[in-house]
């Protein structure tokens, strides 16, 4: 009886989308209604869709990609004009600059924790209860936390902007056309190069930046929120509180 060869291992790493998910969510508890919306989003339709659909959708886009020459090197050459970046890794890429902004309203919620923590020390009130209740509760988006979660939807406007445009110059009109012409060296001519699937991988990349087009509107409409909201409580305490008073709670106050 013949020995099978055992199947090789994939050394290529895989993206711990879970543990991803699990760092950015900590936010989620202290955003505001938007926020968390934002959030489902996020997962639901782009990191679950990308980790479930986007391997079989776009698995084969290099080894079905084909040309009508057996030149060597003539369809490596040809594939690395027409997608000079995987889409897979492209929105990998995506998915985590657009995230990290989160990570700065991480840093201050914890910063935030342990200066509640050192008060509590010095007033004789750092029990485990007592500070396991401050690791618990809900921050108020207010003072300098309020800039830095402003600062974040900024950031993640412009990363995704950012990427939608990067799509437009590398894909023009976000279309994978059916057959393309190479004339690159190797190639000894003009030469048909055939994309497997393309009607597939269009309407599912016109999918993922629809999603994310969605994602920018949330963001905006989560600033014109926290814009609104505060101004609307400067207008209200106007009389106790001018507006330089606000202006140096809203910079000053941690």
């Amino acid at each position: 009886m013949p020995l099978t060869p055992p199947p090789e291992p994939d050394l290529e790493p895989k993206m711990n989308w879970a543990s991803f998910y699990a760092v950015i969510s900590g936010v989620n508890r202290h955003s505001t209604g938007i926020g968390r919306v934002w959030l489902s989003v996020l997962f639901i339709f782009r990191i679950l869709v990308l980790v479930v659909a986007a391997e079989s959708v776009w698995g084969d886009e290099r080894s079905h990609f084909t040309c009508n020459t057996q030149q060597p090197g003539c369809n490596s050459v040809c594939y690395d004009q027409f997608f000079p970046i995987s889409h897979i890794r492209l929105w990998a890429l995506q998915l985590i600059l657009v995230s990290s902004p989160a990570l700065l309203v991480t840093m201050h919620i914890a910063h935030r924790r342990h200066l509640d923590k050192k008060l509590y020390r010095r007033t004789g009130r750092g029990s485990p209860k007592e500070l396991e209740q401050i690791k618990m509760q809900k921050m108020k988006i207010t003072g300098a936390l309020w800039w830095t979660y402003l600062i974040s939807l900024l950031f993640r406007v412009l990363f995704e902007s950012a990427f939608l445009y990067l799509f437009y110059m590398i894909y023009p009109g976000y279309k994978m056309f059916r057959l393309v012409k190479c004339d690159s060296y190797p190639c000894p001519n003009t030469v048909d190069c055939f994309v497997s699937r393309p009607t597939e991988k269009t309407i599912f990349t016109v999918f993922m930046l629809a999603v994310s087009a969605i994602c920018i509107i949330l963001n905006i409409a989560e600033v014109i929120f926290l814009v609104a909201k505060a101004t609307s409580q400067h207008l209200n305490n106007a009389k106790d509180s001018p507006v330089g008073a606000w202006i140096t709670q809203k910079l000053f106050s941690y």
